[in-house]
C-alpha cells in the first residue's frame, strides 16, 4: 500500500509540473489558431516546400502541426490531400517533417524547463526537419521509388469543433497523460526490480555512450523515444528537480527524443496517412543518431562556460570546469557529462 501510494505521489508531482507548462501552451495556441495566425506563419513556408518537393499548400499542414499537434495537421492534410493528389513520396516527405517537428509550444517549453536553451532545439528540429525532408525527396527521386498515388487510409472529420467540445477533449488527453505515466512509472520500477532496466542499458550502453547519454538518463531516453517527449521529457523534467542526471546528459537525451520520439503511436498515425516507414521510421531514427553522433562531438569540444551560455541553463549547485571536453579525451569520445 506505501508503495501504491509513492507512486500515486511520483505520478502527481510528474504530472502537475507537465500540466503547469502544458496547459497555458494549449489555452494560448487555441486562441492563435482562432484569430488566425497558424495561416501566416504557413505563408512563408508555403514559398520553400518546393524544395522538398512538396506543393505550397502542405506549408498549412506543416505550420498547424508545429504549432498545434499531429492530430491538427491531419486534420488540415486531409481536407487538402484530395485536391494535390500526392504521391507516396510525398506523403512520406511531409509525413516524416511532421514527425521531426510538431508540437513546439509545448514540447519545447518541457526541455527549456528541464535545462537545454529552448531556441537551439526549435532551430535544430525545424532545420532538420528540412534538411531530411530534401534528403528524403532527393532520394525517392532518384531511385523513382514510392511514385504510386498516395492513398489515406483514415477518415478525419475537418468539420469546425466548438469550445465546450474541445476543451472536454483537451480534459480528456490531459487525464490519460496522468494514466499513461502512472503507468510508465509501475513499469519502469518493475522493469528495475526485475533486472531489465540494468540489461537494457548494458546491451545498448556503448550506443549511448557514442551519444552522450550516461546511465542515469538512458532508461527514461528510451521511453521518450517510445512513448513521446511529453511522457520521456516530463520524467526527466522530474529527475532535474532532484538533480540526479548531468546537463550534457540531460542536452543529449532530450535533443535526441527531440528530433525522434513517439516510433510507435506517431509511425503508425503517419503510415495511415500513406507515408512509408522507409522515411518515417527508418530514415527518421538514422537521422537522428548520425545528427547526435555528430552534436556530441561538436559540443564536447565546447567549454563548460560556453555549454552554459548558449546551449544550458545553468542549475543552482551544478558545477563543472571550463576546458574544452574534447582536448581532453584520447579517444575522441567527449565525457557524457559535466562533472565526469
Amino acid at each position: 500500500m506505501a508503495s501504491l501510494k509513492s507512486l500515486l505521489v511520483e505520478a502527481l508531482s510528474v504530472t502537475r509540473d507537465l500540466f503547469r507548462i502544458m496547459i497555458p501552451i494549449i489555452v494560448v495556441v487555441k486562441v492563435l489558431q482562432e484569430w488566425g495566425v497558424i495561416g501566416l506563419l504557413a505563408d512563408p513556408l508555403s514559398g520553400i516546400m518546393g524544395y522538398v518537393g512538396l506543393p505550397g499548400s502542405m506549408g498549412l499542414v506543416w505550420a498547424t502541426a508545429m504549432i498545434n499537434n499531429i492530430y491538427s495537421g491531419i486534420i488540415v492534410y486531409a481536407s487538402l490531400a484530395p485536391q494535390e493528389s500526392l504521391s507516396a513520396a510525398q506523403t512520406t516527405v511531409l509525413a516524416t517533417m511532421i514527425l521531426v517537428a510538431h508540437s513546439l509550444p509545448v514540447e519545447l517549453e518541457i526541455v527549456r524547463k528541464s535545462g537545454p536553451k529552448w531556441w537551439f532545439q526549435a532551430l535544430m528540429r525545424v532545420g532538420s526537419a528540412f534538411v531530411l525532408g530534401m534528403i528524403l525527396h532527393h532520394v525517392y527521386a532518384w531511385g523513382g521509388w514510392l511514385s504510386q498515388e498516395s492513398v489515406l487510409l483514415i477518415g478525419v472529420d475537418p468539420g469546425a469543433q466548438d469550445l465546450v467540445s474541445w476543451g472536454i477533449g483537451q480534459i480528456r488527453n490531459l487525464a490519460w497523460i496522468f494514466v499513461i505515466i502512472l503507468g510508465l512509472l509501475v513499469l519502469m520500477r518493475l522493469l528495475s526490480a526485475m533486472g531489465i532496466t540494468r540489461l537494457l542499458i548494458g546491451l545498448l550502453g556503448p550506443l549511448l555512450r557514442v551519444l552522450g547519454i550516461g546511465k542515469e538518463a538512458a532508461p527514461l531516453t528510451i521511453v521518450g523515444m517510445v512513448m513521446g517527449i511529453g511522457y520521456g521529457g516530463g520524467l526527466i523534467l522530474h529527475e532535474v528537480k532532484k538533480k540526479r542526471v548531468g546537463q550534457r546528459d540531460i542536452f543529449f537525451a532530450l535533443s535526441l527524443m527531440g528530433l525522434s520520439h513517439s516510433l510507435i503511436e506517431d509511425t503508425l498515425l503517419m503510415m495511415s496517412l500513406g507515408g512509408g516507414l522507409s522515411g518515417i521510421l527508418v530514415g527518421r531514427v538514422l537521422f537522428s543518431l548520425i545528427f547526435v553522433f555528430g552534436l556530441v562531438r561538436l559540443v564536447g569540444c565546447l567549454s563548460e562556460k560556453t555549454f552554459l551560455r548558449w546551449l544550458f541553463t545553468a542549475r543552482e549547485g551544478d558545477g563543472g570546469g571550463s576546458t574544452k571536453a574534447c582536448q581532453s579525451m584520447p579517444s575522441g569520445i567527449p565525457p557524457l557529462r559535466s562533472n565526469q
